[in-house]
């Protein structure tokens, strides 16, 4: 949803829902976190994936603690115990370019609205110079009227004086999505100029009716030690908190990821009933790059990544960009 107003009215949310929910974290070691992704914070575009929004709260789980329970339960091939956990709200909004026509827009990708709640579980396993960071992911959901997106983007446009979505009516129908995701990183750190330059391979697979992917990629990063970096969707949450608990911190990234694309529900359309489709690209590839800042216990990190042409017809290849707020307790 991009607006006219600036940067600073878009961070407004996720101070807000930070200050708000930052009672509810009350385990030892957590994180809670508010995702905001957007097309605007990289492009003067308006449409495709529009906006995102994901409530992230990551915590340490005890040994006797149900997600631990669970972690242990599955197969040592996939993951032997959980150093940490989260639980995940996401709220996602799609459109064509052409937000104003009220027609369908036969050429270009259907409105689709999703919301979903999720469970992550991460694991790292040292390997001699190398770490082994594992994460699997859980989500159900929908996609459809349900998820509000149509009344969200019509209110917020209202608000930025931006162009009004007409087209809403021509949205993928309800439908109960559930997904499951795994995502494997390989970390080799060592010195550089005073701080830590760490890189390395990963593989990711997901199943369901949202998305069906397998992808390999490559990361980078600079600057203070981290577990992690961002991910963007479709990748589900990831860990990218500074582990340093005092003063300035900061860590440069970048990543560049191929994906073979079996299936996109905001793409194919709906699985059980007849929708509005597109002909989805099979190889879809991703470069991104960013920069996290923190002090003490809060850092805000910002992502922008540029995507190869996800369907036939697609004119030009999509940008946006992301910006996460979180606090550690």
């Amino acid at each position: 949803m991009k607006g006219t107003s600036p940067l600073r009215w878009q961070l407004l949310p996720l101070v807000a829902v930070v200050t708000l929910l930052s009672t509810l974290a009350q385990a030892d070691d957590s994180v809670l976190s508010i995702k905001h992704e957007n097309d605007g914070m990289a492009s003067s575009d308006d449409g495709h994936f529009t906006s995102g929004f994901e409530l992230n709260w990551a915590f340490q789980p005890e040994a006797q603690s149900w997600t631990q329970r669970l972690a242990t339960a599955l197969p040592d091939s996939l993951i032997g115990s959980a150093d940490m956990a989260a639980f995940r709200l996401v709220h996602q909004i799609y459109t064509p370019n052409n937000i104003e026509q009220r027609g369908l827009i036969e050429n270009d990708r259907p409105y689709a609205g999703i919301v979903y709640g999720g469970i992550s579980l991460y694991e790292d396993v040292p390997m001699g110079s190398w770490r082994q960071a594992t994460d699997l992911h859980l989500d159900i959901g929908l996609v459809g009227p349900s998820s509000l997106a149509d009344s969200i983007q019509r209110e917020v446009h209202r608000i930025t004086d931006s162009d009004r979505p007409s087209g809403w009516n021509n949205q993928l129908g309800d439908e109960a999505i559930v997904n499951v995701a795994m995502r494997r990183q390989w970390w080799h750190s060592s010195p550089l100029i005073g701080k830590q330059f760490a890189h390395g391979p990963s593989v990711s697979t997901a199943l369901g009716n949202l998305y069906t992917y397998a992808s390999a990629g490559y990361s980078v990063r600079w600057g203070d030690e981290a577990p992690g970096i961002p991910t963007l969707t479709p990748n589900s949450g990831s860990r990218q908190h500074m582990t340093g608990k005092g003063g300035w911190q900061w860590y440069l990234f970048a990543s560049v990821d191929g994906y073979y694309m079996a299936q996109n529900l905001t793409l194919d359309g709906n699985t059980f009933r007849n929708s509005h489709s597109v002909d989805r690209k099979e190889w879809v590839g991703d470069v991104s790059a960013g920069l996290a800042l923190a002090w003490d216990d809060w850092q805000v990190t910002y992502a922008a990544v540029q995507r190869s042409r996800e369907f036939d017809g697609q004119e030009e290849q999509d940008k946006f960009g992301s910006i996460t707020l979180s606090k550690r307790f």
